[in-house]
């Protein structure tokens, strides 16, 4: 029964595609939030000053035939001459194998100091996207045999081939030290993402977290690289109908890192990373707890991050202090 959860799924996906006038989509989501800075809030945009390349890798529910499977890479750093952070972010989302999406996104971010001990940073991002669906790799009802299973040719008519477009999305973010928050605005435009030429626009997403970085030493000053230190989070998002609260904390000790989330009663996260001055490695485990099951395989997903050193930094330059994975 488990091979034909693709058929079913792309069947039902195809009906309400067809049959009605206006459906929504949501957004391909990393379990690694502060890993993937830039997906996560335009605003974090040259956060770490010097030049910063993250890659991300994200299969979820391997177990079940017809992963999706999501990958992303980003640049940034900070310039001084345009007093802000400029980013460059490409990913691209396969569900099935079947239906594609690729977004290119520019980002610029500036930052503002409020004063001595808190900085603000505004983000705003423009975004080139294109999707496509591949009829080719479809099953439709009048292809069965009772017996035989999937053996006809269809005679339902491909509809589709892609659909591409700008997309707009800003974000906020304030820090100390010590604490950070941080709210962003996905998809303002609400771009019609249809293939067959109805109206499926793209909800606006929004996103709103906020996390502290506590020295378990009990200082008040900003820790040190080497220093233990455990970080509590929550991270809430809403997009169309569709909501999630995820509440983590994460626990470092010089170049280690643990940590796990609760996901909105259908999954619990296990992370684990490793980092140094350059180079950031960290791998999570979705382990799925809602209806259903242990039977998807969970999600698995890799980051790896370089961080390049640069000319020193200006003393009034803050850089946020945030977790890493």
């Amino acid at each position: 029964m488990i091979k034909y959860f693709k058929v079913l799924f792309l069947l039902i996906a195809i009906i309400f595609s067809s049959a009605a006038n206006k459906i929504t989509a949501q957004d391909p989501e990393f379990s690694q939030f502060y890993a993937n800075p830039l997906y996560l809030n335009p605003a974090f945009a040259g956060t770490a000053r010097c030049p910063r390349i993250s890659l991300n890798y994200r299969n979820q529910w391997p177990g079940i035939s017809g992963t999706f499977i999501t990958t992303s890479a980003s640049y940034d750093q900070h310039v001084e001459s345009l007093t802000g952070g400029l980013g460059l972010m490409v990913t691209n989302d396969q569900a099935a194998n079947t239906l594609r999406s690729t977004r290119v996104s520019g980002i610029y971010s500036y930052q503002i100091k409020i004063n001595r001990k808190f900085s603000v940073r505004t983000g705003i991002e423009a975004t080139f996207f294109q999707k496509s669906l591949d009829w080719s790799k479809l099953t439709f009802g009048d292809m069965i045999d009772e017996r035989r299973g999937f053996v006809y040719q269809t005679a339902d008519l491909p509809r589709s081939g892609s659909v591409s477009g700008i997309d707009f999305s800003a974000g906020i973010l304030g820090f100390s030290d010590v604490f950070f928050f941080g709210f962003a605005a996905h998809h303002l435009s609400e771009p019609n993402e249809s293939l067959i030429n109805e109206q499926s626009p793209l909800p606006t997403k929004l996103t709103g977290h906020a996390g502290a970085m506590i020295p378990l030493a009990g200082r008040a000053s900003k820790y040190q690289e080497d220093d233990a230190m455990v970080s509590p989070n929550i991270l809430f998002r809403q997009q169309g109908t569709f909501t999630q609260l995820n509440m983590g904390i994460y626990v470092k000790k010089g170049p280690l890192v643990g940590g796990v989330w609760y996901r909105n009663k259908d999954s619990f996260i296990v992370l684990m990373g490793i980092q140094s001055d350059i180079i950031r490695l960290g791998y999570s485990y979705d382990l799925t707890v809602s209806k259903l099951s242990v039977a998807t395989g969970g999600a698995h997903e890799v980051s790896l991050q370089f961080n390049f050193e640069c000319r020193p930094k200006r003393r009034s330059f803050r850089t946020i202090s945030c977790p890493s994975f």
